[in-house]
């Protein structure tokens, strides 16, 4: 037993706290498992970005030559496509890559010192170019209904300012990212480890219910390498007109759920300048 006042290091604790990762990294380079880990990174965001694009095409095709209102998967079936294949991809890579899919996301888990910064940057040109790859392949099959649909591409909806929309990724993407921290949490991680689809499954509930909030608003991106792919392949002035939003609000996002988990839930701050706890006095 551990008296009042002594601290044990290991005391209570089943569970490790990876030590944090070298913000340059090299040798990264030379490791067969980082290039593996980049080929992960960029088929899953293209496949990310040819299904939930396709929804979004198939929907707004069906839509458009029908009368019935529930015709297609209408925004239910899109934020289901956008989550479920979160679920899917992540439950597929996180063993190898640990399923980023997301520039925002690698951001957050750079900050929090999870990820190197070679690694960080390579994965998000990965990330980039994956989802180039996963809209082009939806222009190519099927071009006619991709260019009279608006290519997929994230745009700011009729009668919201900027700063809302910019306030809707931000806000979206914390959600995402916070949860992504959550699910992966060595602590959580170490009790659940007995149900392996647990952390792929908050996390792409979280993109579901972003989606559902926020498609009519943004289309949501709350992924930048989602909303560059469409707005690459497209070329069109819409979806380049307030692209920045979709950059600059899910790396805010991302930041302040970095922030919140590691220096506030996980008392970063706290362990860095020694414990709030008082400790019994000896006389």
């Amino acid at each position: 037993m551990v008296k009042e006042g002594e601290h044990g290091s290991l005391s209570g604790k089943d569970y490790v706290d990876p030590p944090a990762a070298p913000l340059i990294d090299a040798a990264e380079l030379t490791k067969w498992s980082f290039y593996r880990a980049l080929i992960a990174e960029f088929i899953a965001t293209l496949l990310f970005l040819y299904i939930t694009v396709s929804t979004v095409i198939g929907y707004k095709s069906q839509s458009k030559f029908s009368t019935d209102p529930c015709a297609g998967v209408g925004i239910l079936g899109i934020a289901w496509a956008f989550g479920g294949m979160i679920f899917v991809l992540v439950y597929c890579t996180a063993g190898i890559s640990g399923g980023h899919i997301n520039p925002a996301v690698t951001f957050g888990l750079l900050l929090a010192r999870k990820v190197s910064l070679v690694r960080a940057i390579a994965y998000m040109v990965a990330q980039c170019l994956g989802a180039i790859c996963g809209v082009g392949l939806v222009k190519a099959f099927q071009k006619s209904f991709y260019n009279g649909n608006g290519g997929g591409a994230n745009g700011l909806a009729a009668g919201y300012s900027t700063g809302t929309g910019l306030g809707a990724e931000i806000i979206g993407t914390f959600v995402l990212v916070y949860t992504v921290f959550s699910a992966t949490d060595p602590k959580r991680s170490a009790r659940d480890s007995h149900v392996p689809v647990l952390a792929p499954l908050p996390i792409g509930f979280a993109v579901f219910i972003v989606h559902l909030a926020t498609i009519p608003i943004t289309g949501t991106s709350i992924n930048p390498a989602r909303s560059i792919g469409a707005a690459v392949i497209y070329n069109n002035d819409k979806a380049w007109d307030h692209h920045w939003i979709f950059w600059v609000g899910p790396m805010v996002g991302a930041g302040i759920a970095a922030f919140y988990h590691q220096f506030i839930l996980r008392a970063g701050a706290a362990k860095a300048l020694g414990s709030f706890r008082s400790q019994t006095q000896v006389v």
